[in-house]
């Protein structure tokens, strides 16, 4: 690490630390809002630390995973509000990665009724896993997963007037946007950032699109 890069680390942690006491963060909460297309796919990035890294702990993982994909495909067909979902194993984390209708705390709900026992069996893998069986838990389940999906960020207008020749200056960048990856560094567990979600045909329902594609369920 070069002298100017260590300047420039030490800069930031003093500033951060200031700009902490003047103006707090907080991090976002889910907004709800009245209008339907508002609560149409929204995105979930759950992020779930493996409790054992190993190849061994992984191949086991897997072939439960395996086991488990025609009762969660069919849980998740019941739900009537998933758009698409994957899991997938990044670096050392179990992630499931979705798109869905509605209210947050309903689709967990929803998904704790359909893919109950699947998950249970998936989540004996996830360090620190939430109490088990998630049927009988399904307040905690909710807040658990509230703790590991990415906060869905909302880019401030100072960010999006920033050219390339600004984001090495800490003066132009926002104090807001620093804070906010400031506090999500400091949560426990860790809190992921959604930067940018593409939504192909915005304002649809997945019942609407079955309905249109008379694909039934």
């Amino acid at each position: 690490m070069s002298i100017t890069d260590m300047s420039e680390r030490m800069l930031v942690r003093a500033l951060t630390a200031i700009w902490r006491r003047k103006d707090p963060p907080v991090l976002p909460e889910r907004a709800f809002s009245t209008n339907p297309s508002d609560n149409i796919q929204i995105p979930m990035n759950l992020v779930m630390p493996l409790a054992d890294t190993s190849p061994l702990g992984r191949a086991r993982l897997i072939q439960t995973m395996a086991g488990a994909i025609p009762e969660v495909v069919a849980g998740l067909d019941n739900t009537q509000i998933v758009h698409f979902a994957r899991f997938t194993i990044v670096e050392e984390n179990l992630c499931m990665f979705s798109f869905y209708d509605g209210d947050f705390s309903n689709y967990i709900r929803d998904f704790i009724y359909n893919v109950g026992s699947a998950f249970d069996a998936l989540l004996v893998f996830i360090k620190d896993h939430p109490p088990l069986p998630v049927e009988q838990h399904p307040d905690e389940f909710i807040q658990w997963v509230k703790d590991r999906d990415a906060i869905q960020l909302v880019y401030p207008d100072s960010v999006l007037a920033l050219g390339p020749e600004d984001d090495r200056d800490i003066v132009k960048m926002s104090r807001r946007l620093v804070l906010l990856l400031d506090e999500c560094r400091r949560t426990d567990p860790p809190t992921n950032v959604q930067l940018f979600a593409y939504r192909s045909y915005p304002g649809y329902s997945v019942a609407q699109i079955r309905h249109a594609f008379e694909i039934g369920w």
